[in-house]
């Protein structure tokens, strides 16, 4: 009886297990609208039209890629033209962060499809090595600011900024690199954040991590935000009003980089578990991605690239006075040419006073002869020869 009810268990069970499977395979067979027949299921989300969040964030991300690469070209066009030396040391930061704000937008791309090895691992770890890139750079400007604001136009040299920006980096790199290993090396238990397509391939890939988890590994990284915030206050107290917009610039990018981190953070930990499950995870993460990666470009790196062939000034006040009277440069021309010829007209007044009167006739020069012509007395010349002439001959009758 015993051996009747094993043999009855192992035949019933491949067929329990068939038709418990049935369901997922086809939903994994049926192609969604908008994706062609050859399109892996991996990539459902990049084309399917019942999933509107997944084109309109990889429309996004991908004008942002464009976008990205077009300024980073523009920058080192214009290198030749910078004449400011303190913007041109700058110049490699702004590459930097250009650099690191395109693997935003194409880590975007991650998010949107489906979860395997590769995607999870690259999110997990370039998410906060990309943002961390980014927000050092802006720290490292704002250091450059601050220096300035002290040193007047001794600012530190290119490679010191580049060097203190990689430190920065790199601390997060290792901060990451040691969580992904150990948490790979680690037998995932369960699958924690399992959605859609991945629900028979994710319980042995990194992607098996709480949210809470995901979000205290990036502590490095909010730290480096709240500095940018706290270091770009005393760059809008200086004297040189370009330097203060570069700091303000830089005070607005991280405050609403401060205010989407809030936003995501909430959602991600708090909010999807009321609304929409863990199928709300991956398009909290690309709209943070996206979003941040946009303010980072309309709101920093554009500004600052239009800015980069304008001179600085050196003398505090000089730059305020010379670049806003451009509009007005004739009249500017004019005031100072009428103060010049003003004050030359004063000294030549001051040293006809000092020198001593002495009446000088203007025919004192004259010496009678022309240097190619015959001579032609004038009347006055006449009429002194006609008095002298009558003058000798009163004489010689008294005589």
């Amino acid at each position: 009886m015993d051996r009747t009810h094993e043999r009855l268990h192992l035949l019933l069970l491949p067929i329990a297990v068939t038709f418990w499977s049935l369901p997922f395979s086809m939903a994994a067979s049926v192609t969604p609208g908008g994706c062609g027949s050859n399109v892996g299921s991996l990539y459902y989300s990049l084309c399917d039209l019942s999933a509107v969040w997944g084109i309109v964030l990889e429309s996004f991300a991908a004008a942002g890629v464009v976008g990205s690469i077009i300024l980073l070209i523009v920058l080192l066009a214009s290198l030749p033209f910078i004449t400011d030396k303190n913007k041109r040391r700058s110049v490699g930061l702004h590459a930097c962060f250009l650099i690191c704000t395109l693997g935003l937008f194409c880590l975007t791309f991650s998010f949107i499809v489906g979860k395997d090895f590769a995607t999870c691992a690259s999110r997990r770890f370039l998410f906060g090595v990309l943002f961390a890139g980014c927000f050092a750079c802006l720290l490292m400007q704002c250091v450059r600011l601050n220096l300035l604001a002290r040193r007047g136009d001794q600012g530190p040299r290119a490679w010191v900024l580049c060097l203190g920006a990689l430190g920065l980096w790199l601390v997060e790199v290792v901060i990451n690199t040691e969580w992904l290993i150990i948490t790979i090396v680690r037998y995932p238990l369960s699958p924690l954040n399992v959605t859609g397509t991945a629900l028979g391939t994710a319980a042995n890939v990194p992607c098996n991590i709480a949210n809470q988890d995901f979000v205290m590994a990036l502590i490095y990284v909010l730290n480096l935000l709240l500095a940018v915030v706290v270091a770009s206050l005393p760059s809008l107290c200086g004297k040189h009003k370009q330097r203060r917009q570069e700091g303000a610039f830089l005070l607005i990018t991280g405050l609403l980089s401060v205010f989407i981190w809030v936003a995501w953070i909430t959602m991600y930990i708090w909010g999807n578990l009321m609304t929409g499950g863990p199928s709300w995870d991956d398009p909290t993460l690309a709209i943070a991605l996206v979003s941040n990666a946009w303010v980072f470009l309309v709101l920093y790196t554009i500004p600052e690239i239009c800015t980069l062939t304008q001179e600085d000034g050196g003398a505090p006040g000089f730059g305020e006075d010379l670049y806003p009277s451009r509009g007005v440069g004739y009249e500017t021309i004019l005031k100072d040419q009428g103060a010049q010829n003003m004050f030359m007209e004063n000294k030549a007044f001051s040293m006809d006073e000092n020198s001593d009167p002495k009446v000088v006739s203007p025919y004192s020069g004259y010496s009678g002869q022309l240097r190619s012509s015959v001579y032609q007395p004038t009347e006055l010349a006449i009429i002194s020869k006609g008095m002298g002439n009558g003058n000798g001959l009163h004489k010689k009758s008294q005589w």
